[in-house]
């Protein structure tokens, strides 16, 4: 077993190596892979503060309380089950005495390229091609995350060259620029395989 990082040496290597992101909820945001205690390797993990989260949480069951929920119109006290149930068993959580290290990932996709994405190509859907700077292309597509992509081989995405948005490529490689939803789908089999947003974890800091 490998030892545990210390939470102040991993949130240094965060400040000094990553690029952040400020979360409209839940703050300033950084993603990177880790392995753990086990030597199991993480790609795709997200580093925030808990605080925002632990003052959400609270806010959220007041508002049950208080009538003001999402759920206020369900039967007495439904609501604030699902309240509940969502602040402590939902999201793929990982513990910071889990981890052993902390690297960079290969996963994300630079801040200064997502800003170049336009927004929905289609209702929940957005497609894009990456041109990067070796001269190969591919296709990506995400119905809501933006946090990690999976990628070609042989590709960084620190080497992007030009986004083309609402797009896909074709199998022989050709650009073809989306239409429509219907469209997309009688099109699919004529179309490059598309890569996705990649599911990730998520670690709370105290101190961060």
């Amino acid at each position: 077993m490998l030892n545990s990082i210390l939470e102040e040496d991993l949130i240094k290597f965060l400040k000094n190596n990553i690029e952040s992101y400020d979360d409209q909820i839940y703050g300033k945001t950084y993603r990177a892979s880790v392995t753990l205690t086990d030597e199991t390797y993480l790609p795709c993990v997200i580093f925030r503060a808990s605080k925002p989260k632990i003052d959400l949480a609270i806010k959220r069951f007041k508002d049950e309380q208080g009538g003001n929920s999402i759920f206020k119109n369900k039967s007495t006290g439904f609501g604030y089950r699902e309240i509940v149930k969502t602040f402590i068993t939902g999201g793929n959580n990982l513990n910071l005495y889990d981890i052993a290290t902390v690297q960079k990932t290969n996963y994300a996709i630079p801040l200064s390229v997502l800003k170049k994405i336009n927004g929905e190509t289609a209702m929940s859907w957005t497609a894009f091609v990456i041109k990067f700077k070796n001269g190969q292309k591919a296709s990506f597509g995400t119905s809501w995350n933006w946090e990690f992509f999976s990628k070609p081989d042989g590709v960084d995405f620190d080497d992007i060259e030009e986004i083309i948005n609402d797009a896909y490529l074709d199998k022989n490689r050709e650009i073809i620029s989306h239409k429509s939803i219907q469209n997309y789908n009688q099109m699919r089999d004529l179309l490059d395989k598309i890569y996705r947003e990649k599911p990730f974890f998520k670690c709370y800091l105290d101190n961060l």
